[in-house]
């Protein structure tokens, strides 16, 4: 089966890149875009063997699973781009539950998988990464910004040793394709990067990712370097970041770590 934009993200204007096998799509996307391409233009496979996440983790994606990068050269400020991660998240799970719907558990004891979103760039399913994202930005072409979007999908396999348990969507009974999950995610993409327009309506992104949000208004242990915040997750603000307040009332804002919730954040989160 081979890979194709869904129709919306046709009509659209989006174009696309599938490679057999690659060692990052976010690499291949960026190189394209010093080259002089401006997108929006996926680049997707299904065997990545260089892939890197958030903090620079390796993510590598074994054939069967999805590696896509979406790359589109903006006029916009680095700060406004990084909230395009919220977008990628809200389209990631449009994405899983349209085809989980479509393909989901048929067996006994199966139920559908519930799809959430934790700050500030994994997607996950029944309490585990089954989705992870990864921004970069880079200016070119004097002030404009060329933006790639990572996001990388456990379709048939989850790595392990990872900060969060991971799972795929094989595990949890959906049978379905890297090709089938892309189709749809193209799509949603391009529903919620219109949406967003140039971060003008980061406001409805916000509200619907608070939707879908892990740990609204429950126990959260931020790390971030080498201290840890810690206190209930309230929201996140009008710029993405997680605002945690604490036991003595302060409204903390958080820009960027490694969150915990429930036991793990009750307890220092080690």
């Amino acid at each position: 089966m081979a890979f194709t934009l869904g129709p919306r993200a046709t009509s659209q204007g989006y174009r696309l890149a599938a490679f057999d096998k690659t060692g990052s799509t976010n690499v291949e996307a960026m190189a394209r875009a010093r080259e002089g391409e401006c997108g929006p233009m996926w680049f997707v496979t299904t065997e990545q063997t260089a892939g890197r996440g958030r903090r620079n983790r390796p993510w590598i994606a074994p054939r069967g699973n999805l590696a896509s990068s979406i790359m589109e050269v903006m006029d916009v400020a680095p700060a406004v781009a990084a909230t395009l991660g919220f977008a990628a998240g809200l389209a990631a799970g449009t994405a899983l539950r349209r085809v989980s719907a479509e393909a989901g558990p048929k067996a006994a004891g199966l139920s559908q998988p519930d799809f959430s979103l934790k700050w500030p760039n994994d997607v996950l399913a029944n309490g585990m990464k089954i989705v992870g994202i990864n921004l970069e930005a880079e200016a070119v072409g004097g002030a404009r910004l060329a933006v790639v979007v990572g996001i990388g999908t456990n379709v048939v396999a989850a790595p392990e040793g990872m900060p969060t348990p991971a799972i795929s969507l094989k595990a949890l009974g959906v049978d379905t394709s890297a090709e089938a999950l892309f189709a749809a995610l193209s799509d949603s993409w391009a529903e919620c990067r219109a949406i967003w327009d140039q971060g003008k309506g980061f406001g409805e992104i916000r509200r619907r990712w608070l939707a879908f949000a892990t740990g609204l208004g429950q126990p959260v242990a931020v790390h971030t370097g080498n201290a840890t915040v810690s206190g209930i997750f309230d929201t996140i603000d009008d710029t993405g970041c997680m605002i945690v307040k604490t036991s003595t009332g302060e409204r903390v804002s958080i820009s960027a770590g490694d969150v915990h919730f429930g036991a793990a954040a009750s307890a220092g989160a080690g």
